[in-house]
């Protein structure tokens, strides 16, 4: 663990630096010459950085660790006090919803007040979770009731889980601050990423974010209400997106069905809900759509297959395709309610760490029945006899159920 006060210099701490969202931006970072601490409370995660060990699976990300820790541009550490290390202190945690599915409007302001002492006047403060509106003036209020002066910028990331590698060089960066001083710092430190700046106010780039995924949720929405209408008709959705989609650059982004989950698309719905006094009509529209998927199938299996006599095998828990990711993932809804219905369950997973999971060959084995709950690709060619429910569209076989 590198404890503060070691003798290397820190360019940049980052606050919930082992994550998926962290991790990846210290490592582009380090590979435009920074140096870098990360700061994390999970000991296990900071111990593999350390040792050049990612603590998930993220692309391109393995040869930039090791460059990375071997010439000491980047480490890991539990020691709180790294955050007074730098003059650039970044914000990079979950902010879930609660029990109750309201926005956690404490989740950052908590992360900061577990280092608050270490913080210093003149730092740059960057938060880069994604919030509800109204985060960003919080964090200034909970700085200034503490007596900090400190530049305050919101710089939301945008990247797609598994490309992080690529987008944070290719993406144009948002960036929000209340002053110009704060703004062009914020802006002076991404340009070391991309030469592409965004500026806006907070609130204009807290509401981008979660407009961005929100509107990806709604549209996966669409694709899956399509489907569902195709599917009650006896028609191939997979033929009729095509259909639209050939050539035809207006339609060119309405995408196959498939279940809409991961930690963000409905946890950002929810706080847009939230922001506008729960009158947001599409958006919990898309919600019964995306989150009603798994039993729409299951019915619809049960309607096809004479469930409680067979074996099904899930392939795929990970929240999407090629992602060691099983965070909200519906796959697992999907084997609960396929838990009840069906003789017996057996899930497999390529990339996933989960003790329920069995190998793929054990499934094939035992299955009588496959249902692809994840797209990874390598189940797109899978040689086997087994009938394949695939709505995904991955094995090009169809998505009728």
């Amino acid at each position: 663990m590198q404890a503060s006060g070691d003798a290397r210099p820190t360019d940049v701490v980052i606050i919930g630096g082992c994550g998926r969202a962290g991790l990846p931006l210290g490592l582009a970072f380090a590979a435009r010459g920074m140096t870098v601490t990360l700061y994390d409370i999970n000991a296990e995660a900071v111990a593999k950085v350390n040792a050049a060990q990612l603590p998930f699976a993220e692309a391109h990300a393995g040869p930039l660790l090791t460059e990375a820790v071997e010439h000491g541009r980047l480490w890991a550490t539990t020691d709180d006090a790294s955050v007074g290390d730098a003059e650039q202190v970044i914000v990079v945690i979950g902010t879930p919803v609660d029990e109750h599915l309201n926005p956690d409007l404490d989740a950052v302001p908590q992360a900061l007040s577990r280092c608050l002492a270490h913080l210093r006047d003149g730092q740059l403060l960057v938060l880069r979770s994604t919030v509800h509106p109204g985060v960003t003036a919080l964090t200034e209020q909970l700085l200034t009731r503490h007596g900090l002066r400190l530049d305050v910028a919101f710089c939301p990331e945008r990247i797609a889980e598994g490309r992080a590698l690529t987008e944070l060089f290719s993406l144009p960066q948002l960036v929000a601050a209340r002053t110009a001083t704060a703004a062009d710092r914020a802006e002076k430190l991404f340009r070391h990423l991309t030469e592409q700046i965004v500026r806006l106010t907070p609130e204009e780039a807290e509401l981008a974010k979660l407009f961005t995924n929100t509107w990806r949720y709604i549209k996966f929405a669409t694709a899956n209400q399509f489907w569902m209408m195709a599917n009650d008709a006896g028609l191939d959705y997979q033929r009729i997106q095509h259909a639209i989609t050939f050539e035809y650059p207006r339609a060119a982004d309405v995408p196959l069905p498939g279940f809409a989950a991961g930690p963000c698309l409905l946890k950002d719905t929810l706080q847009l809900a939230a922001f506008h006094q729960n009158n947001f009509v599409l958006g919990h529209a898309a919600m019964l759509i995306n989150e009603g998927l798994p039993l729409y199938l299951v019915n619809r299996l049960a309607a096809r297959y004479d469930l409680p006599r067979l074996t099904v095998g899930l392939l795929g828990t990970a929240f999407k395709g090629g992602s060691d990711d099983p965070r909200e993932s519906l796959a697992y809804k999907l084997r609960k309610l396929l838990t009840v219905r069906a003789r017996a369950v057996i899930c497999t997973d390529p990339y996933v760490v989960d003790d329920r999971l069995v190998p793929l060959p054990q499934v094939l084995a035992e299955a009588d029945l496959l249902v692809l709950g994840s797209p990874h690709p390598e189940y797109a060619q899978l040689a086997t006899e087994l009938p394949i429910v695939d709505i995904w569209g991955l094995t090009r076989r169809g998505v009728r159920v």
